[in-house]
């Protein structure tokens, strides 16, 4: 077979297994938006089944003897190629598979798969027990597949990896230190400002059905196409990209509070977005997917929070608003509703908070995840542990736990080494937004007619469409000139904060 007819079959078997792994994130998404509480045993049996399967095809004898007839042909000398990306990539994700027994893979997808529903129970019901023993499974499991991987420093090394390559927790935490180190001032002198806004506006009656018109409609005009997509209820908000056709993205509605769900959709479309434009041409293989987690959050930050927090979006959309939520905005200034959805304010729940105190949240996380990685922090613990340094760095104390550590599913569902991605991906939305006021000149009066087209197609043509030709910094250098970075960020919040709440302080540095 020659180095062209090795290459085509690898092609074949990537795209063979995407198809299976996409028929696994059907019935992922079915667990969390219809599926009934009663069939979580039998889903977990069948997504463990899927997940053998999906990984006795990456491991095949074939796809290493391919990889070895085309890795060092002339298809694959120069390194900018199709053919030479794909390869790489190939390699890559096999020489991880390859480490992990078939046993690890399908105990993790049965135990993962339960764990959820055992999380979405308890997290209702604040009951810490009884999902305990789901816990320490699945941290158990994680820490197994860390030492089978294997990594040099740390175990979370071999975790962080899989969702941001390359990348290690040393490196995390070097990001995160130069970010802490101007971001705490910065929401200290915010907190000390007498301007406060009138944060009853938004905790006033939206009807459930107004609020689905309203974000559907702010949805379809950034551009998430409804016709290859949907948008469904759930307990913890997501986006599932299924394949070439078929993205669905999902939020959660409180009739009490605007903010949870607009910007709950605004987030997951951004990731609905970057799933339909990668290159469908590509399905299956490395440039038909996505860079790494923290590119892929980076355009769920962009939506909500560059643009669906910017002052341009709102004078477009406000009246908007205020002709579908009569009730609740009529009579409501401008400013007084813009400075509302943009409160600086220490708050318990993640997915809720604002642009500046959201990456503390992160950063509580990931502090955690180190410790149950490490074997410092025991599951039993957890609690507790959340509790102290939550307090210490919010000054508050979750009055429960479906306030406190039960909020997010990322635990139950095995994705320790997925949160440090979203301040990545503030940080390189804030640098991709900075370079795309750069290019497209009068951008923001777009925005404020409503036209988010060509933002949308500079992404597309920068970043969804080249899938993982390059690895994520490679990717920011080659868009914005500049590796990774917080001051595009720090900079971004200032300047935003300064007008809000008044503080001069904040545009020094």
């Amino acid at each position: 077979m020659t180095a062209v007819e090795s290459y085509i079959e690898l092609i074949r078997r990537t795209r063979e297994a995407a198809t299976l792994g996409s028929c696994a994130s059907v019935l992922g998404w079915d667990e969390r938006v219809y599926m009934p509480r009663a069939g979580s045993s039998f889903r977990g049996d069948q997504m463990a089944l899927l997940a053998k399967m999906a990984h006795e095809m990456s491991i095949a004898p074939e796809v290493g003897e391919a990889l070895a007839a085309v890795e060092g042909s002339d298809l694959v000398r120069d390194p900018e190629t199709d053919a030479a990306v794909n390869v790489r990539e190939i390699r890559r994700a096999y020489d991880r598979s390859v480490k992990l027994p078939k046993a690890l893979v399908e105990e993790l997808a049965r135990v993962t798969t339960r764990a959820q529903q055992a999380w979405q129970e308890a997290r209702q019901a604040n009951d810490f027990p009884s999902f305990r023993p789901w816990l320490e499974k699945v941290v158990a499991l994680k820490r197994e597949e860390a030492q089978a991987v294997g990594f040099k420093e740390h175990p979370y090394d071999a975790l962080l990896d899989e969702y941001e390559p390359g990348t290690t927790a040393s490196e995390i935490k070097q990001v995160f230190a130069g970010l802490s180190a101007e971001l705490v001032p910065l929401i200290s002198a915010i907190s000390e400002s007498k301007r406060k806004p009138d944060k009853q506006i938004l905790q006033r009656d939206f009807p459930v059905e107004l609020q689905k018109v309203f974000g559907t409609s702010a949805a379809a005009a950034i551009g998430f196409d409804f016709s290859a997509g949907r948008l469904d209820v759930t307990t913890h908000p997501f986006c599932s990209g299924i394949g070439p056709g078929d993205c669905r993205i999902t939020t959660r509605y409180n009739p009490r509070f605007f903010n949870e769900s607009l910007f709950g959709i605004l987030h997951e479309a951004g990731h609905g977005l970057y799933e339909q434009g990668l290159d469908p041409e590509h399905f299956g293989a490395p440039l038909g997917s996505y860079c790494s987690l923290g590119i892929h959050e980076s355009q769920s930050r962009l939506w909500e929070n560059q643009v669906g927090r910017g002052r341009p979006f709102w004078e477009h959309f406000f009246p908007r608003a205020q002709q579908i939520f009569v009730d609740a905005l009529s009579g409501v200034k401008f400013d007084d509703f813009y400075f509302a959805i943009n409160e600086v304010k220490p708050s318990f729940i993640r997915v809720e908070a604002d642009e500046a105190t959201y990456n503390l949240h992160i950063i509580l996380r990931f502090e955690l995840e180190l410790g149950l990685m490490s074997g410092d922090l025991k599951p039993a613990d957890l609690p507790g542990a959340w509790n102290e340094k939550f307090s210490r760095m919010f000054d508050l104390t979750p009055p429960d736990e479906r306030q406190g550590f039960l909020q997010d599913i990322h635990w139950s569902m095995g994705g320790i080494g997925y949160f440090p991605t979203y301040t990545l991906g503030n940080l390189y939305a804030a640098q991709f937004m900075t370079q795309a006021r750069r290019d497209l000149e009068g951008l923001e009066d777009d925005f404020r007619r409503g036209d988010f087209l060509r933002l949308k197609t500079w992404l597309n043509e920068k970043i969804h469409r080249p899938g993982r030709r390059w690895r994520a910094n490679d990717l920011c250098k080659r868009i914005t000139g500049k590796p990774l970075g917080h001051k595009a960020l720090i900079h971004h919040l200032r300047d935003k904060y300064a007008m809000l709440y008044g503080t001069t302080t904040m545009i020094t540095g």
